[in-house]
């Protein structure tokens, strides 16, 4: 393969010029660093695009590739950055230990400038995935073969590997918090070094807005910035520059760091002026109601399994979402790829940002499921797009949540950490059923006929009376306390256009049964005045999981015309 595979930048909210994609054809071996076979990164060895396609069990894979260090780089710090690699891994750079990594989902980064030197260089990548332990974050990816809920495994390097150069004095991370009733936005940085100057611009539709400069006298700080009303305009603020679906309003950024009055660090970022709240149980977004149309998306490709096999994928999913009529994904079991995010900041998605989970419980589990969950929270902080948090579904990992104090109090623990980290979103406890302290009560139930629905979702009262799957809506000891209710799981019809077997939770003969029973589902929720969204399962099929409004090749089933007119309750079934 001569041309890079997702070639664009991986992290589009923090740029930098100086860069360049190691993604392409390594060294590659099972087992033991034998490295005879290739790889094309970043597919992992069991999807097609990687040029293997192996679902044989390897609970150990190797990776090696050489590469050079621009002459313009020798005096900046080099990194080499990881996308994702599923589950631990162990760098070496020139035969010397760099660094290692746990948490399959999670971007990470090392230093090398000790380990590099001029010519040719080796990275050499030791990925550790024990299907068998339990305790693993690993989402849908199955120890199996794939079956029922559950698919082919990913393992090992499933995002952009790639080296950047940073000058000796950087910016190492910037935390933005835009505040819509102040009209404001709060930097929290942090700086490689002390004694520098911070400066941000910061710019709405190519107007300067502000630029503010600050000495930095240590390498960690604030810089709260008003966002000019003069330039913005009084009237009308929230439909002016907000963020919404409707209106993705986005303010550019550019920070610089100064260093004895040089500009030593320039970088690229943006923001979006939003505020999702709760107030007197309604679900608000910029201080309006906002009825969520979402779709579960689980972000799974035919070829590629987990990655996306190039960045249009991303936008195309993304302009079907919303052709169809739909405002949000619920994105399951999966923290999803900074470039969807960023596609959906600047196109206009709202998103529920969902960890995977493991499928035991144990004081391992809660350890390691706890730091890869803070550093999803910390690397996807500034994305406006994302306006829930939801750590667990379904009991995943925690069974025995209502019979287990230490498992509720895990539930309740993950969503007073993720406030404590993020103060500014709405945070689920344990999506479906069994739940402690959610700020939104989600019910998943995929019954399909409208009358049943109807009458469940009559009123308030009736709809807490519902057990999803049989359990209880909230866990033995917490009750309902006034939250907004969705339901955040709901349909699954099938429908098969590809002659396979195939299932789904509910089966339609012909797409005009689909149009009656998609119908059915969903007017039965915007009728309900107990509901305030709901989330279809799902956007596309994934593997023998069959309920798609998409293809698993991400084509439409439907006409998206018809399912845009159902979700916005302009669309009559045919006598």
């Amino acid at each position: 393969m001569t041309q890079i595979p997702r070639p664009e930048y991986p992290r589009p909210q923090f740029v930098r010029d100086n860069w360049f994609n190691l993604n392409g054809v390594w060294q590659f071996s099972f087992d033991e660093p034998v490295f005879d076979r290739q790889i094309v990164v970043p597919f992992a060895f069991q999807s097609k695009l990687s040029g293997i396609g192996s679902t044989d069990r390897h609970d150990v894979v190797w990776y090696r590739r050489s590469f050079d260090i621009p002459e313009e780089w020798t005096d900046r710090r080099i990194l080499i950055h990881f996308g994702a690699v599923d589950y631990r891994c162990k760098v070496r750079v020139n035969d010397e230990v760099i660094g290692s990594h746990t948490g399959g989902h999670v971007s990470f980064s090392f230093d090398i400038t000790d380990a590099v030197h001029t010519g040719e260089n080796t990275v050499t990548v030791m990925a550790e995935d024990v299907l068998s332990d339990m305790t693993i974050p690993r989402g849908k990816q199955y120890w199996k073969e794939a079956e029922s809920i559950f698919y082919t495994p990913t393992t090992g390097i499933w995002q952009t590997v790639w080296l950047e150069a940073v000058p000796q004095a950087h910016i190492r991370n910037i935390d933005i918090t835009p505040d819509l009733d102040k009209r404001t936005a709060t930097f929290d940085y942090t700086l490689s070094e002390a004694n520098t100057e911070l400066e941000i611009e910061v710019s709405f539709k190519g107007k300067l807005i502000a630029k503010e400069r600050t000495g930095a006298l240590r390498s960690s700080g604030r810089m709260v910035i008003n966002l000019d009303k003069e330039l913005l305009g009084r009237d009308n603020y929230t439909t002016v520059c907000a963020w919404s679906p409707k209106r993705p309003n986005l303010f550019d950024v550019t920070y610089r760091l100064w260093k004895d009055g040089k500009n030593t660090d320039t970088v690229q970022s943006y923001f979006g002026l939003r505020k999702i709240s709760i107030e007197n149980g309604i679900i608000l977004l910029n201080n309006y109601p906002f009825y969520q149309k979402m779709l579960l998306d689980q972000g799974y490709w035919r070829d590629s399994l987990l990655t996306a096999p190039s960045d249009e994928a991303f936008i195309s999913d993304i302009e079907y979402c919303k052709k169809m009529g739909f405002n949000g994904v619920r994105k399951h079991q999966k923290v999803e790829d900074p470039r969807f995010l960023y596609h959906a900041d600047r196109m206009g998605l709202v998103v529920w940002s969902e960890m995977a989970n493991s499928f035991e419980y144990s004081v391992d589990y809660v350890r390691r499921f706890t730091a890869e969950w803070m550093e999803a929270i910390k690397r996807d902080y500034n994305h406006p797009c994302i306006i829930a948090w939801t750590p667990l579904n379904e009991s995943w990992g925690v069974e025995n949540i209502s019979s287990d104090s230490r498992q509720a109090h895990h539930a309740c623990a993950l969503v007073e950490l993720t406030k404590s980290l993020d103060s500014t979103r709405l945070v689920m406890s344990n999506d479906g059923w069994e739940q402690t302290i959610p700020d939104v009560l989600g019910i998943h139930d995929y019954e399909p006929k409208k009358a049943v629905l109807s009458k469940r979702y009559a009123s308030k009262e009736s709809t807490l009376q519902f057990r999803s799957a049989g359990r209880a809506l909230f866990a033995t000891g917490y009750a309902y306390a006034g939250q907004p209710i969705m339901n955040t799981e709901c349909g699954g019809i099938f429908f098969n256009v590809e002659d396979k077997s195939g299932w789904g939770y509910t089966n339609a003969e012909s797409m005009n049964q689909f149009y009656k029973l998609y119908h059915g589902v969903v007017s039965s929720f915007l009728e309900s005045p107990a509901l305030q969204g709901f989330c279809y399962t799902e956007l596309t099929d994934v593997m023998q999981e069959q309920n798609g409004l998409l293809t698993y090749d991400h084509q439409p089933k439907f006409d998206c015309d018809v399912i845009r007119a159902i979700n916005e309750g302009k669309w009559t079934p045919p006598a």
